[in-house]
């Protein structure tokens, strides 16, 4: 049985999940890793979403705050055993509709060239790819999205 809970970054089962999507995007990213991860700092986010399965977290995704109109999707995760079995849809669905729930217009999310699986995921819930935003602008290996809410 999947159940999903709302959380904040203190959760001990969103900071582990993120160590494992760090260790994996460490190698994913090789040296552009650095440049990555000064962005994904996870002490002060407040909407946080954790799929478990049995009692155990599987996957994890968050939002952020962006502007007043837009929240930015972060830290999406699902641990390499439970892939492809619809666990970081499941994430995102919910991740939208908290954001809706505190009337936010939109989302946007960066990833890497190299997730192709992340693309095929974001593509695939209606996301359409946007000039990359922000920290991203020129960075060669960032692909950003973006999904209207309402």
């Amino acid at each position: 049985m999947i159940s999903l809970i709302r959380t904040d970054s203190a959760n001990k089962d969103f900071i582990r999940l993120v160590k494992d999507l760090d260790a994996d995007l460490a190698v994913r990213d090789g040296e552009e890793h650095s440049f990555y991860s000064q962005f994904n700092k996870i002490d002060l986010i407040r909407h946080v979403i954790v799929a478990y399965q049995n009692s155990i977290a599987i996957s994890c995704g968050a939002i952020k705050q962006y502007d007043p109109k837009t929240m930015e999707i972060k830290r999406m995760f699902t641990s390499p055993e439970n892939r492809g079995k619809g666990f970081a849809g499941l994430i995102l669905v919910e991740l939208e509709n908290w954001a809706r729930e505190m009337n936010f217009e939109k989302c946007i999310l960066e990833t890497g060239k190299r997730q192709v699986e992340a693309i095929g995921l974001y593509q695939k819930s209606g996301y359409d790819i946007i000039p990359n935003y922000g920290q991203y602008a020129g960075i060669e290996n960032s692909v950003c999205f973006k999904k209207d809410l309402i």
